[in-house]
Protein backbone atom coordinates (compact mmCIF):
# COMPACT_ATOMS: atom_id res chain seq x y z
CA UNK A 1 0.00 0.00 0.00
CA UNK A 2 1.24 3.52 -1.21
CA UNK A 3 -0.79 5.62 1.25
CA UNK A 4 -1.38 4.78 4.86
CA UNK A 5 -4.99 3.39 5.78
CA UNK A 6 -6.56 6.38 7.80
CA UNK A 7 -8.85 5.32 10.38
CA UNK A 8 -11.14 7.59 12.80
CA UNK A 9 -12.09 6.29 16.14
CA UNK A 10 -15.26 7.71 17.45
CA UNK A 11 -16.52 7.23 21.19
CA UNK A 12 -19.16 10.48 22.69
CA UNK A 13 -17.05 12.20 24.62
CA UNK A 14 -13.66 11.30 23.07
CA UNK A 15 -11.84 11.14 26.65
CA UNK A 16 -10.85 7.44 26.98
CA UNK A 17 -11.59 4.54 24.91
CA UNK A 18 -11.56 6.26 21.47
CA UNK A 19 -8.05 7.80 22.46
CA UNK A 20 -6.72 4.56 23.61
CA UNK A 21 -6.97 3.02 20.30
CA UNK A 22 -5.98 6.14 18.52
CA UNK A 23 -2.62 6.13 20.24
CA UNK A 24 -2.55 2.55 20.18
CA UNK A 25 -2.74 2.16 16.26
CA UNK A 26 -0.91 5.02 15.87
CA UNK A 27 2.02 2.89 18.17
CA UNK A 28 1.27 -0.79 16.32
CA UNK A 29 0.02 0.56 13.14
CA UNK A 30 3.73 1.75 11.46
CA UNK A 31 3.35 3.33 8.19
CA UNK A 32 0.48 1.66 6.88
CA UNK A 33 -2.26 3.13 9.66
CA UNK A 34 -2.81 6.84 10.43
CA UNK A 35 -5.40 6.92 13.31
CA UNK A 36 -7.29 9.64 15.02
CA UNK A 37 -10.32 9.93 17.48
CA UNK A 38 -12.60 12.09 18.07
CA UNK A 39 -16.50 12.56 19.80
CA UNK A 40 -19.68 13.42 19.47
CA UNK A 41 -19.85 15.76 22.36
CA UNK A 42 -16.27 16.26 23.41
CA UNK A 43 -15.42 16.30 26.93
CA UNK A 44 -12.19 18.57 26.10
CA UNK A 45 -9.68 16.70 28.21
CA UNK A 46 -8.17 13.38 28.01
CA UNK A 47 -8.95 11.04 30.85
CA UNK A 48 -5.56 11.04 32.95
CA UNK A 49 -5.90 7.43 33.38
CA UNK A 50 -5.75 7.08 29.78
CA UNK A 51 -2.87 8.77 29.86
CA UNK A 52 -1.01 6.84 32.42
CA UNK A 53 -2.36 3.31 31.01
CA UNK A 54 -0.63 4.05 27.31
CA UNK A 55 2.41 6.09 28.85
CA UNK A 56 3.03 2.37 31.06
CA UNK A 57 3.07 0.92 27.68
CA UNK A 58 5.16 3.08 26.23
CA UNK A 59 2.89 4.47 23.67
CA UNK A 60 2.87 8.03 22.98
CA UNK A 61 0.60 10.34 23.99
CA UNK A 62 1.95 13.56 23.29
CA UNK A 63 -0.31 15.22 20.54
CA UNK A 64 -3.69 13.43 21.71
CA UNK A 65 -6.56 15.79 22.45
CA UNK A 66 -10.42 15.61 23.11
CA UNK A 67 -11.83 16.82 19.59
CA UNK A 68 -15.30 17.00 17.89
CA UNK A 69 -15.94 15.04 15.08
CA UNK A 70 -17.00 17.59 12.98
CA UNK A 71 -12.88 18.20 12.77
CA UNK A 72 -13.14 14.96 10.55
CA UNK A 73 -16.57 15.79 8.21
CA UNK A 74 -15.49 19.18 7.42
CA UNK A 75 -13.50 20.60 4.18
CA UNK A 76 -9.59 20.03 4.74
CA UNK A 77 -9.88 17.01 6.76
CA UNK A 78 -8.06 13.90 6.39
CA UNK A 79 -10.27 11.56 4.11
CA UNK A 80 -11.17 7.96 6.51
CA UNK A 81 -10.83 5.31 5.13
CA UNK A 82 -12.83 3.10 8.05
CA UNK A 83 -14.36 4.56 11.12
CA UNK A 84 -14.59 2.37 14.10
CA UNK A 85 -16.90 3.40 16.98
CA UNK A 86 -16.06 2.25 20.44
CA UNK A 87 -18.76 2.90 22.95
CA UNK A 88 -22.41 1.62 22.30
CA UNK A 89 -23.46 5.52 22.88
CA UNK A 90 -22.12 6.59 19.75
CA UNK A 91 -22.68 3.71 18.22
CA UNK A 92 -26.36 4.76 17.93
CA UNK A 93 -25.73 8.61 16.77
CA UNK A 94 -26.76 9.70 13.47
CA UNK A 95 -22.93 10.56 12.63
CA UNK A 96 -22.20 13.03 9.98
CA UNK A 97 -21.93 12.38 6.37
CA UNK A 98 -18.08 11.17 5.94
CA UNK A 99 -16.51 12.35 2.86
CA UNK A 100 -15.56 9.25 0.53
CA UNK A 101 -18.16 7.17 2.32
CA UNK A 102 -15.80 5.05 4.64
CA UNK A 103 -15.94 1.55 5.76
CA UNK A 104 -17.44 1.60 9.22
CA UNK A 105 -17.35 -1.03 12.04
CA UNK A 106 -18.39 -1.18 16.02
CA UNK A 107 -16.02 -2.46 18.12
CA UNK A 108 -17.86 -2.18 21.60
CA UNK A 109 -15.93 -1.76 25.00
CA UNK A 110 -17.08 -1.10 28.42
CA UNK A 111 -16.53 2.54 29.25
CA UNK A 112 -13.28 2.34 31.89
CA UNK A 113 -13.70 5.74 32.93
CA UNK A 114 -17.64 4.88 34.59
CA UNK A 115 -15.38 2.24 36.95
CA UNK A 116 -15.89 2.81 40.49
CA UNK A 117 -13.46 2.04 43.61
CA UNK A 118 -9.95 3.22 44.71
CA UNK A 119 -7.75 4.48 41.89
CA UNK A 120 -6.03 1.67 41.52
CA UNK A 121 -9.28 -0.52 40.94
CA UNK A 122 -10.06 2.22 38.08
CA UNK A 123 -6.41 2.20 36.66
CA UNK A 124 -6.71 -1.13 36.25
CA UNK A 125 -9.84 -1.14 34.01
CA UNK A 126 -7.93 1.25 31.77
CA UNK A 127 -5.23 -0.96 31.55
CA UNK A 128 -7.74 -4.23 30.90
CA UNK A 129 -9.70 -1.88 28.34
CA UNK A 130 -6.72 -1.16 26.88
CA UNK A 131 -5.28 -4.91 26.56
CA UNK A 132 -8.58 -5.90 24.71
CA UNK A 133 -8.04 -3.46 22.16
CA UNK A 134 -4.42 -4.50 21.39
CA UNK A 135 -5.81 -7.61 20.49
CA UNK A 136 -8.17 -6.34 18.17
CA UNK A 137 -5.27 -4.24 16.48
CA UNK A 138 -2.49 -6.53 16.57
CA UNK A 139 -4.92 -8.07 14.20
CA UNK A 140 -6.21 -5.67 11.71
CA UNK A 141 -2.41 -4.59 11.46
CA UNK A 142 -1.01 -8.22 10.43
CA UNK A 143 -4.03 -8.47 8.22
CA UNK A 144 -2.53 -8.78 4.29
CA UNK A 145 -3.04 -5.90 2.18
CA UNK A 146 -5.64 -7.47 -0.02
CA UNK A 147 -7.54 -7.99 2.99
CA UNK A 148 -7.37 -3.83 3.67
CA UNK A 149 -8.06 -2.49 0.16
CA UNK A 150 -11.10 -0.60 0.02
CA UNK A 151 -13.86 -3.00 -0.73
CA UNK A 152 -12.53 -5.47 1.94
CA UNK A 153 -11.70 -3.20 4.65
CA UNK A 154 -15.38 -3.39 5.37
CA UNK A 155 -15.72 -6.67 6.28
CA UNK A 156 -12.71 -7.56 8.01
CA UNK A 157 -13.29 -4.39 10.60
CA UNK A 158 -16.98 -6.15 11.01
CA UNK A 159 -14.93 -9.81 11.93
CA UNK A 160 -12.90 -8.56 13.95
CA UNK A 161 -15.96 -7.18 15.97
CA UNK A 162 -16.96 -10.68 16.54
CA UNK A 163 -13.88 -11.17 18.04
Amino acid sequence: MSAPIHVLFLCTHNSARSVLAECLLNHLGGERFRAFSAGSTPSGRVNPLALQALNEQGIATESVRSKSWDEFASAGAPRMDLIITVCDAAAGEVCPIWPGHPATAHWGYADPSTTQGSEAAKLAAFRDTLALMRRRIEILVAMPDERLHALALQQTARDLAAD
